[in-house]
């Protein structure tokens, strides 16, 4: 096993799977039904959802599944002796910050499919996680939905050679790690980064091929936007998750995610067991094809946002 480089990725082989996703969502405590409050802005019109998941969604898994998750957790803290991967030390503490959390971002994006998508919702989503680090929410959502096609995105190699060890240990086969970038690298600098680095976002194999790409990074909306949408194909979701009060960062972001092809539809606060507070769901959808030019060249997205 390796981490992919310019044009080689390795696919994982897949775990029988014990129920599908549209099963998984119905039992999950936190997809019961919810009221839409609308709210206007000057580019579109997007939803406030409330979503509780005050009873745990990790209980709505499988024993097979919840078994994969408690390796997953434990393979993370083992190697977090050795390496950053997340600031978290205790198991009940990666439960409720990272898995939990995770797990509530599923029913949000069932809701703006059968609201918004003109496609069936199924169970063989194709879902990129953009600057997955250990894995957050990628391979969580790859346990909860075996049938779901996951590319894990990451730039840093030992990050990738642990995610390619969890995904060993777990077994899960619906799994692809890439190492890359989502933005454009400039060709003098690809030159020189080229065995190392994809430039996905410009690359014919990831731009415009995936349903969802989600980013759970603290980055702003404006940026992870310009990361996210040239991925996505036209009527699919990029879906970002934030803290518990972004409505002024996504504010700002609508007319970078409208150039980009894109409109905000979505604001879903999630009642999080952490005691670090609410998180908040944001879902945009790609309406038209992203302008070629983007996402622009390293660096520059942060730098200089839209």
């Amino acid at each position: 096993m390796y981490c992919c480089a310019w044009k080689s990725v390795r696919a994982m082989t897949c775990v029988s799977h014990v129920f599908s996703l549209g099963q998984f969502i119905k039992h999950l405590p936190c997809a019961k039904s919810h009221t839409f409050l609308r709210k206007s802005s000057q580019f579109n019109t997007h939803t406030d959802v409330a979503v509780s998941t005050t009873t745990s969604c990790f209980k709505g898994l499988s024993s097979n599944q919840q078994t994969q998750i408690h390796l997953y957790v434990n393979t993370l803290l083992q190697w977090n002796q050795k390496m950053n991967l997340t600031a978290t030390k205790e198991a009940d503490e990666v439960m409720e910050r990272h898995i939990e959390d995770s797990l509530a971002i599923l029913p949000p994006i069932k809701t703006c499919y059968n609201l918004h998508s003109n496609d069936l919702f199924d169970d063989h989503i194709n879902l990129i996680d953009v600057g997955s680090g250990a894995g957050l929410p990628g391979l969580v959502l790859a346990i909860a939905c075996p049938d779901w096609r996951v590319t894990l995105l990451e730039s840093i190699n030992k990050r990738c050679v642990f995610l390619e060890h969890v995904v060993n240990v777990t077994g899960l086969t619906n799994v692809k790690i890439v190492r890359g970038r989502a933005e454009y690298v400039h060709l003098f600098i690809w030159l020189l980064l080229v065995s190392l680095e994809q430039n996905c976002g410009h690359d014919v194999m990831y731009r415009e091929k995936f349903d969802v790409a989600i980013a759970r990074a603290v980055a702003e909306m404006r940026v992870l936007a310009e990361y996210c949408l040239p991925l996505v194909r036209v009527g699919g979701f990029f879906v970002a998750a934030k803290g518990h009060d972004p409505k002024e960062e996504v504010q700002n972001a609508e007319n970078a995610v409208r150039i980009l092809g894109g409109s905000i539809l979505q604001i879903s606060p999630v009642d999080s067991h952490s005691q670090y507070g609410q998180r908040t769901t944001v879902v945009c959808r790609k309406d038209h094809s992203t302008p070629q030019k983007y996402p622009r060249e390293a660096g520059t997205p942060s730098k200089l946002p839209l």
